[in-house]
């Protein structure tokens, strides 16, 4: 009869000789696998189209007037949120090593441009969705 654990076994031992197989062809253990070159001006091209889409959004949330009650208070906290994760976005970026900038111009140029869009994004959401209101 055949038993469960023995045909898991097997198909363990398996996949460990395929992976252990594939592994020993690699004989250069300390070398890192070549990065992909980014183009000459990838952050700039990257904050540019965050800032064409914050545009965007913007213009869609501010061609009609806004509702009266509680503005200020409402663009403060959406300004807040939008702060927040892009303060999140940035981590994570940091953490995977994609963070890194040559000068202070690419790096005021990025992170204003992903805070500038994540504003206009929670103020789209909130007065046009419909979602929140």
């Amino acid at each position: 009869m055949w038993n469960f654990f023995d045909g898991l076994g097997d198909i363990l031992n398996g996949l460990d000789l395929l992976l252990n197989s594939s592994s020993s062809l690699n004989t250069n253990y300390n070398e890192k696998p070549a990065k992909k070159k980014k183009s000459k001006y990838f952050t700039e091209k990257v904050s540019i189209c965050l800032i064409a889409l914050a545009g965007v959004l913007f213009f869609f949330v501010f061609k009609d007037s806004l509702p009266d009650k509680n503005y200020t208070q409402t663009l403060i906290v959406v300004s807040l949120l939008g702060t927040a994760v892009s303060g999140l976005l940035f981590f994570i970026l940091y953490v995977m090593e994609l963070y890194y900038f040559k000068n202070l111009f690419k790096l005021l140029l990025f992170s204003g441009s992903v805070i500038l869009f994540f504003i206009s994004l929670g103020l789209f959401i909130y007065f046009r969705s419909g979602l929140i209101l």
